[in-house]
């Protein structure tokens, strides 16, 4: 276990923890009040926890805030095979018991949110809130071809340049055979069937300009959750955790009742 100080003297604990057999790198604050709701935030397609940062930083000084990296991406192992959407619910939930975390918040962006709405639906008991920022897939463009050319115009248009550094980065660490992989598994998840099956509150956030997740099917999302609720961060593109923490951060408090 290392401790490294980050920015504004706020400390960060980097640690390696075995689940399921592979070693699973994360951050994890030191800072937050104990006694408030912990969260665990989850990436997107082919990233790490590294652009979750910005979030986390902001949640930090209220909670205890957990980052790991996928397998497959970031720090954490890389298997030989491509983890299907369970087998990384799974992993996230063996993980989460070697955390000894009975049950908390859980955020993701993109991706990150079909394996939140797959681990809610596994390990109920585990999570107590889900906050799903830009929810892929929107099943109106279930295609690698319009995904991709959605996220090449999102990132050209709205996405801020520094976040460019980290993606790119984190993509070629993932690899381009392990990312169409993944895409793979993202299109074909249907997620607006499982979403009416999470009983939880949830909150989904769009940004306003965001390309990937259209206004249409960040209402149709929310609506489907029971307990569902949308909002909307004017201005602001797909990775909103990443352009927008402070906002974003705010309004999660707020959800989780802090």
């Amino acid at each position: 276990m290392i401790v490294f100080p980050w920015r504004r003297n706020r400390h960060w604990i980097e640690r390696r923890s075995s689940a399921c057999g592979l070693s699973i790198f994360a951050r994890i604050s030191s800072e937050g009040n104990s006694s408030s709701q912990p969260i665990v935030l989850v990436h997107g397609l082919s990233m790490s926890g590294r652009y979750l940062l910005p979030t986390a930083k902001a949640l930090s000084s209220a909670r205890p805030v957990y980052v790991p990296d996928l397998p497959g991406f970031g720090k954490s192992a890389k298997p030989d095979h491509v983890l299907t959407i369970p087998q990384l619910a799974d992993v996230l939930a063996a993980w989460i018991a070697t955390q000894k975390l009975n049950r908390a918040a859980f955020l993701g962006n993109s991706f990150g949110c079909q394996v939140i709405v797959e681990f809610a639906l596994r390990y109920p008991e585990r999570i107590s809130h889900a906050i799903l920022t830009g929810p892929s897939v929107d099943p109106a463009a279930r295609s690698a071809f319009r995904q991709i050319l959605r996220l090449f115009f999102d990132a050209l248009l709205f996405e801020p340049l520094p976040l460019y550094a980290v993606a790119l980065l984190d993509y070629s660490i993932a690899g381009p055979w392990r990312t169409l992989q993944t895409l793979d598994h993202l299109i074909n998840d249907p997620i607006e069937r499982k979403l009416p099956q999470v009983k939880i509150p949830a909150l989904v956030v769009r940004g306003s300009q965001d390309l990937i997740v259209p206004q249409s099917w960040a209402e149709d999302a929310a609506r489907s959750l029971p307990r569902g609720q949308l909002v909307v961060l004017n201005g602001e593109g797909h990775a909103v955790n990443f352009s927008a923490p402070a906002r974003l951060a705010q309004i999660v408090n707020t959800f989780l009742g802090d």
